[in-house]
């Protein structure tokens, strides 16, 4: 992974993210004070983003299985994968396709699985569980389906690793978070490590077809995926993996169809980044839990996700996973909302009707 020096304390990616070490997050992390502060603080280039290298050796295979099974899953039989939506939750557990709105219409680009990989099920009352079905219903497992079964397993396995980073840097924040809070008795780790909402969302980009064209080359960079926030107070995300399908085999591992194509940021000052995450490695934005926390004192980070051109872009899909880190429901975010009330209105947002559930 390259990266240069920046006034000593603070290592920088080529596409100037912050970086650091998951050993010295784990031994030291209130030695990263100064790598926070750049990397979530209100400085005009700050990104809201933060790279985290040198992880364990087995996260790297542990993302690619549950990567290529979000692939085999999204190639099943439509009426296979529907088995597996949740209605009642508004479609945030289980399989999700063409419920989202992004860009004022649903967005059928991308199908999403959702699960809490921490709890199968959250211990809470009935009333919490009524009230809030799209964060304390059940997981629901395709255990069934000879093609994936190893889904669930490797779900967890994955979610709870990026959950176990995110506690680590949550830790590592509290000294930077604690005076932008607006409750300074707040623990930002603690918020997230007793959280029963945990989600994650693990994500196929179909490839580009008739009905879901690539953007022409002067199209607005986010007419792909509209540039949205994140609800949580940190998202964890892997690096996407380009599958290219193989009709008679196993999809083949292939580099992005384009140069154009992934993730892009607006940094604080709000200029336009691309950025790359290693695939060795994990990255952690900013959320609007966490902006409406402290009273906009630390912003969410802005972004999308764009499939740029290629000649064989055709046959290419995009995988990869995120976990979202937030607090209970009951938390005061603000003087008029709880992080339950808050959800409801993003939710509300994007999903007309019955259908909802968003990257919660």
């Amino acid at each position: 992974m390259a990266t240069v020096a920046h006034n000593g304390n603070v290592t920088l990616t080529s596409e100037g993210a912050v970086s650091i070490s998951y050993n010295e997050l784990v031994s030291s992390p209130l030695t990263l004070t100064s790598s926070i502060e750049k990397a979530f603080g209100s400085h005009p280039d700050s990104l809201g983003i933060i790279i985290v290298r040198d992880l364990p050796k087995t996260y790297a295979p542990a993302r690619e299985r549950l990567l290529k099974l979000a692939y085999r899953f999204a190639h099943l039989d439509p009426k296979i994968r529907e088995r597996y939506a949740d209605s009642k939750s508004r479609y945030s557990f289980g399989w999700s396709h063409g419920k989202e709105i992004m860009n004022g219409k649903p967005d059928t680009m991308k199908g999403s699985y959702y699960a809490n990989p921490v709890l199968d099920e959250p211990n809470v009352s009935a009333q919490l569980r009524e009230a809030y079905p799209e964060y304390y219903g059940k997981n629901i497992w395709p255990s069934e389906t000879a093609e994936v079964q190893d889904f669930e397993h490797a779900f967890k396995d994955l979610g709870r690793f990026v959950f176990g980073v995110g506690c680590q840097l949550a830790v590592a924040c509290q000294p930077f978070a604690s005076s932008y809070l607006s409750d300074a008795s707040l623990s930002l780790s603690d918020l997230i490590s007793s959280s029963q909402t945990v989600k994650a969302r693990l994500l196929h980009y179909f490839p580009p077809s008739p009905e879901n064209p690539l953007p022409a080359d002067d199209e607005a960079i986010d007419s792909w995926c509209g540039f949205h926030l994140d609800h949580s107070l940190l998202t964890g995300l892997c690096s996407a993996l380009y599958l290219r399908n193989n009709p008679s085999g196993e999809p083949g591992v292939v580099q992005s169809p384009s140069p154009s194509s992934g993730l892009y940021i607006r940094t604080r000052g709000g200029a336009l980044t691309k950025v790359s995450i290693p695939v060795d490695c994990l990255a952690f934005q900013t959320g609007e839990a966490l902006e409406l926390a402290t009273a906009g004192r630390l912003r969410a980070t802005p972004h999308c996700v764009r499939v740029g051109a290629a000649a064989d872009a055709e046959s290419v899909s995009r995988e990869t996973f995120a976990l979202f880190m937030q607090p209970n429901v009951d938390q005061q975010l603000s003087a008029t909302e709880d992080f339950g009330q808050f959800s409801k209105r993003i939710f509300d947002e994007h999903y007309k009707d019955e259908a909802a559930g968003a990257s919660a």
